[in-house]
């Protein structure tokens, strides 16, 4: 009877100290494009590139950025992504490596086609200046945006941002190259172009945020993508994801007008 006992406690113990823990990732309440696709991917590529063993759960959050940072301060969440800034990184732990090689900071403006004229003269940010662009509120490009004397009108509501710029009550909306095809394929709006002639650049970078509270998650995935680079599988995820949609943009002759960002800093 003893022994019986004895092994009850020990196989207890054996599937308490390799159960699998819970990664409890924000998913946001709207449509999921190729960025999302590819972050869930590398996300669990890196985990796995680690030797990471990790039960990884999604949990709805508000398209809002902000809200979504916060949450992760209060342990509401474990992990999500965004563009960094110094208050994000104030938040949660930084992973970082820019997810998107920089393509994030590359601008493209979708605008309405009618006020496709208005824009075949602008060659410089003063020009831009005359008009006015939508950005999110709590986006780290708003700023920027106004750091460069850029007009930008804040707006809590994503797909709200669509629709003013296809009733042309906003000129253009800023789109990282990354993202803008897929969203502009899912607005499903003729009035809706990627203005071929002119875009933004800026120095930014999009990142892994993880609560505070698992930072030996930070630690894993710090691991787990330094070895994707190093073996080239960060490469090949990348190029599956974005090489098609990058090449099929119409920015081979377009002009491009630089902007500061004093809101980043390149990793060292």
């Amino acid at each position: 009877m003893g022994k019986f006992i004895w092994l009850c406690l020990l196989c207890s113990w054996a599937s308490t100290s390799y159960a699998v823990s819970t990664l409890y990732v924000a998913k946001e309440q709207r449509a999921l494009y190729d960025r999302d696709l590819y972050l869930y991917e590398l996300l669990d590529k890196a985990l796995l590139a680690a030797q990471f063993e990790v039960k990884v759960e999604h949990i709805e959050v508000h398209p809002h950025q902000q809200r979504t940072l916060m949450a992760l301060s209060r342990g509401e969440v474990d992990l999500h992504w965004s563009m960094t800034s110094p208050e994000r990184e104030q938040l949660a732990i930084a992973i970082p490596v820019p997810l998107f090689k920089g393509f994030i900071g590359k601008r493209a403006l979708m605008i309405n086609r009618m006020y496709l004229a208005r824009f075949e003269k602008i060659e410089t940010k003063a020009q831009l200046a005359k008009l006015t662009a939508v950005q999110g509120h709590d986006w780290p490009d708003t700023k920027i945006l106004a750091f460069n004397d850029l007009p930008v009108r804040p707006m809590s509501k994503y797909q709200a941002m669509f629709a003013m710029v296809a009733r042309g009550k906003i000129d253009y909306f800023p789109r990282s190259f990354i993202e803008v095809a897929s969203e502009l394929a899912e607005q499903h709006n003729d009035d809706l172009v990627i203005l071929p002639n002119l875009y933004l650049q800026y120095p930014s970078a999009f990142y892994f945020f993880v609560s505070k509270e698992k930072p030996e998650v930070a630690t894993a995935l710090k691991k787990g993508l330094a070895l994707m680079q190093q073996n080239g599988e960060f490469d090949v995820l990348f190029e599956r994801y974005f090489s098609a949609k990058l090449n099929a943009l119409p920015m081979d002759n377009a002009r491009k007008i630089s902007l500061q960002n004093p809101y980043f800093e390149v990793p060292k």
